[in-house]
């Protein structure tokens, strides 16, 4: 039975995109952390994510704090945000995860994280970035296997990369990809009433034409990727100014 969960992240942590009806986000960490919270009729979460951040920042600004809450249980999730700069350091993101998980899992933490699910499916502009993706999730699996963390190989999943279950930015999941991310995690946990059925692939999905791929390849770039190349070239983050949306651990709502 685990008494308080504590997850640090950036956006994914967060949960965008999965609105929560009141402005915010849910995702897949709340969900996950309500998962527990009814199989063992209670518990306290705190969410310390913010989005944009970098690996290293979140073991610099989030790790503390976590480690000054005393979790029983933890998720350490990061590496995306890294992936996308030209700076990407393998070793160097692996190091730092793997001095997260073995801080928290010292504290006596049970630790959680899981790999990142190919983008090419997704996102097919983001070719050029799979085999980061792939080297991070190889540094992941070997790292996760050496502090005493608890991995789910999530990218080893190919429904995790179904297109259906992430949002128009193609950059986070939608409600029903935090809502897999979530049952993902429960199940890897070994809570009662779970089980695998969170990694069965979807329907087939009709094909699509070719017309209609153009164009939505071109809507998304001018809604999401221009944006985004505009803010980074100016230095600017979308986690800018912004704070934890649950920085103290909170009894979780059961209703």
């Amino acid at each position: 039975m685990w008494k308080r969960y504590v997850a640090i992240g950036d956006s994914t942590t967060e949960g965008l995109d999965d609105p929560d009806g009141a402005g915010g986000y849910r995702g897949w960490a709340d969900r996950f952390a309500l998962a527990v919270a009814r199989a063992q009729g209670g518990l306290e979460y705190a969410n310390l994510a913010i989005r944009g951040r970098t690996t290293a920042r979140i073991r610099a600004e989030q790790l503390p704090v976590a480690l000054g809450l005393a979790p029983d249980l933890a998720t350490v999730v990061a590496g995306m945000n890294d992936v996308l700069r030209p700076s990407f350091d393998v070793e160097r993101v692996a190091a730092d995860v793997a001095a997260m998980q073995r801080a928290l899992v010292a504290q006596g933490a049970t630790v959680l994280t899981f790999t990142l699910p190919d983008p090419v499916p997704v996102m097919p502009v983001a070719r050029p970035l799979r085999g980061r993706v792939l080297a991070l999730n190889a540094a992941l699996r070997a790292v996760t296997a050496r502090t005493g963390a608890t991995l789910l190989d999530l990218g080893a999943h190919a429904v995790a990369s179904d297109p259906r279950l992430w949002s128009d930015d193609r950059l986070h999941a939608n409600s029903a990809g935090h809502e897999r991310i979530a049952a993902a995690l429960a199940h890897t946990l070994g809570l009662p009433g779970t089980d695998d059925s969170w990694a069965r692939p979807l329907v087939a999905a009709p094909r699509r034409r070719r017309p209609e791929v153009i164009r939505a390849e071109l809507a998304w770039t001018r809604r999401h990727l221009l944006p985004w190349l505009a803010r980074h070239l100016h230095g600017r983050s979308s986690g800018d100014e912004r704070v934890a949306k649950r920085p103290v651990p909170l009894p979780v709502d059961l209703g």
